[in-house]
């Protein structure tokens, strides 16, 4: 990630580790693991929460931190089961002002989430003659920008720029598209935490024009399929949580809901509330036991 966008931070103490983003562009401070003397940590956290872009802390943490996390005055936003090497990791969120605090579109998105709870899940369709899916190589990186940029004015991450996305793919991210004579219609990725064994399927998109076509359906079955190649089981995505149609193809897909993020990101043309979904991959691909014969 480029200095302008965000900085990483890591600490190694005597006495705790700490990995830390400073995220510029969507004014936050991203907590992705900690270990050793909370105490401690919670004072590092509150000292890197000053910095005057913060207005956000958000802590990636495992169960025996929450506790002293609450006690400090943070609230449990979301859960992705299995996200520390099997262990169950939590977000955990302060804010610095209210304004980041308020969301005024929560009972909309609650009202959302209704209605996809309600749809019946569907049989996937088959891919009309003539598209194309396959998974995308460094060469596809400026095609992939242009697409992004065409779908997201603007985005929490600078995939308008392919510079990014090859680092991306460099860093174990797995992008998978739909095409029509050249022409990419629809795009996601499955970001591979390879430590601890989980992946974000993220920047999904498709064209405006193509959105009644099911594709993501297609691009995030066959991202799962990647990822189960590589023995990653935990499988989890953020998606807006004004988007209807993105909730509803997770849904189907057989991810649960597992809480949501209170203005998280920028997205679109604004700071945007997102849920967080869950799948056990290991569940889904299980292999069915044989039935006994003639017993």
């Amino acid at each position: 990630m480029t200095e302008k966008t965000g900085k990483v931070i890591l600490l190694n103490k005597e006495t705790f580790y700490l990995s830390a983003y400073q995220d510029f562009y969507n004014k936050r401070l991203k907590i992705e693991d900690l270990r050793g003397n909370i105490e401690e940590i919670i004072q590092t956290i509150t000292q890197l929460g000053e910095q005057p872009h913060v207005e956000k802390i958000i802590v990636k943490a495992r169960n025996e931190s929450i506790e002293p996390l609450l006690e400090k005055g943070f609230l449990i936003e979301a859960k992705v089961p299995g996200y520390f090497l099997g262990g169950d990791g939590y977000f955990l969120c302060k804010y610095k002002n209210l304004d980041r605090y308020n969301s005024g579109k929560w009972c909309e998105e609650d009202e959302i989430l209704d209605g996809v709870w309600q749809k019946e899940k569907q049989e996937q369709i088959s891919l009309e003659k003539g598209l194309a899916l396959r998974m995308a190589d460094r060469k596809d990186a400026p095609m992939l920008s242009s697409f992004y940029q065409s779908v997201f004015p603007i985005y929490p991450v600078p995939i308008d720029d392919p510079n990014y996305i090859i680092k991306q793919m460099d860093e174990d991210t797995i992008f998978i598209l739909v095409e029509e004579n050249g022409r990419i219609l629809a795009a996601a990725s499955a970001e591979i935490n390879d430590e601890y064994k989980n992946a974000e399927i993220t920047d999904c998109a498709t064209l405006p024009s193509m959105r009644k076509g099911g594709f993501m359906n297609h691009i995030i079955s066959n991202l799962e399929k990647e990822l189960v190649k590589r023995q990653v089981y935990c499988s989890y995505s953020i998606a807006r949580a004004l988007s209807f149609g993105m909730n509803a193809v997770l849904h189907n897909l057989h991810y649960t809901y597992k809480g949501r993020l209170k203005n998280n990101c920028y997205i679109f043309d604004n700071i945007e509330d997102m849920n967080v979904w869950y799948k056990d991959l290991s569940l889904t691909f299980a292999e069915k036991p044989a039935h006994d014969a003639g017993n």
